[in-house]
Parts: structure tokens; C-alpha cells; sequence
């Protein structure tokens, strides 16, 4: 597709974007730390009608708009990038909701997963080492061969506690998912929750699972063996 096309195709979807801005979407967001106003499933059907283009989708990348972001997120080819490229894009993306999908969407999809996921972990930007967390627990569900789940557990109990936000999150989520996964190491993901405290006052809808990790590790457990 020549430039001038995509030029005047990103345009277009700017504009469109900009119509479906919802303020009350938009307030939402905001108490999450998102700066759109875009209802998600209005986002995805505009993804299904473009399909996958990843040179649009490099394009409106480019221009920094949250919901741009994710729509080209949505319509990208994953093994495209390099690791130079997501490590970039990675850093830049600030937005929650962008983030998120950034590293679920297209990182855990691309050749070079695990190689960020060791670049990121200990990055001391806490955004970035989110991220590399992240990428640790999907490790911790599908694939442990090779990781050290007591090294881990070591970490988490000496860093947890007083971490950013977004890290702490992501350690908690870890060491609940190192419970739930490996019975050998559930007495000690549970003794360090239980100490730690983290998130055991978070407010929780009734129908839903607490995100302390000691009340997280039993309910999975129950339902695993329901």
C-alpha cells in the first residue's frame, strides 16, 4: 500500500475513531487510567471490516491516539515485529488498556517472547517490568520448564510488598498463579500472601474472586478440582 494511501486511510480512521467517542465510555476509562472514549466492541468490528494490516497498523501506531493503538493492536500480524520493535513500542506505551493489550495481543504471539520477557523482568522502569511479569505467568501456566518457581517465590516475598502499583499487581498475580499451578510450591505462595498482605482489603463484586492470593490459590484450587 503506497504511503499516501495509508496517509489518507489513517486519516479517515481518526476521524472515525473520533466519532465513536463516547464521554461516558470516557469517564470509565479515565478511574483506570485510560485516556479513550471508544467502545471496545465498536473498536473490534471496526477491526474485522479492515482485517490484517500490518503496515496500517504500524501507521496508526504512529500516531500516539490511545484507540489508534488499539486498533492496530487488533488488526497487526504479531510474528511482524522485531524485538527492537516491541521493546520500543513497549516503553511508549503508557496507557493501561494499551499496555495490556500491546503485551497479550501481540508480544505473547511474536518469535521473540521470551527473550523480552528476560530483557523486561528487572527493568526499573516498573511499567516495563509489568510487562516482563506478565509474560513470567503465562511461563508459570503453560510453560515451567526452565524457570526457577522458588527463585521466584524469593523474589516476590522481597519485593512485593512495597512495589508500584503495576508491579505489585503483576508479582501478586504471579504468585497466585504459582499456587494455583504447582501444588509443591501452594504451601509457600500461600505463607508469603498471607504475610504480605497484598490486596486482602481490595474491594471485590460478590460473584467475583478476590485478588489476594491466598483466597485467589483456594477458589482456582476448589474449581480445579470441582
Amino acid at each position: 500500500m503506497a504511503t499516501e494511501t495509508i496517509d489518507s486511510e489513517v486519516g479517515e480512521l481518526l476521524t472515525e475513531l473520533a466519532s465513536l467517542h463516547d464521554p461516558k465510555v470516557r469517564a470509565i476509562n479515565e478511574r483506570h487510567g485510560d485516556d479513550h472514549g471508544v467502545n471496545l466492541t465498536q473498536l473490534r468490528a471496526v477491526a474485522k471490516r479492515l482485517k490484517t494490516q500490518q503496515d496500517l497498523a504500524v501507521s496508526l501506531w504512529a500516531t500516539g491516539d490511545s484507540a489508534a493503538r488499539l486498533l492496530a493492536l487488533l488488526i497487526c500480524r504479531p510474528k511482524a515485529f522485531t524485538r527492537g520493535d516491541l521493546d520500543a513500542m513497549l516503553r511508549d506505551a503508557r496507557v493501561p488498556k494499551v499496555h495490556d493489550w500491546l503485551v497479550n495481543y501481540v508480544v505473547k504471539k511474536n518469535p521473540h517472547a521470551d527473550e523480552l520477557r528476560e530483557l523486561w523482568f528487572a527493568d526499573a522502569d516498573p511499567v516495563v517490568a509489568s510487562a516482563g511479569w506478565a509474560l513470567t505467568i503465562e511461563r508459570v501456566a503453560k510453560r515451567p520448564e526452565g524457570l526457577d518457581l522458588a527463585v521466584l517465590l524469593d523474589v516476590i516475598a522481597a519485593q512485593m510488598k512495597d512495589a508500584p502499583d503495576r508491579s505489585q499487581w503483576a508479582m501478586n498475580h504471579c504468585l497466585a498463579q504459582i499456587g494455583i499451578s504447582h501444588p509443591k510450591y501452594r504451601t509457600r505462595a500461600v505463607e508469603i500472601g498471607e504475610r504480605l498482605e497484598v490486596l486482602k482489603d481490595y474491594p471485590t463484586p460478590r460473584d467475583c474472586t478476590s485478588p489476594y492470593a491466598p483466597t485467589w490459590i483456594a477458589e482456582m484450587v476448589r474449581r480445579n478440582n470441582a
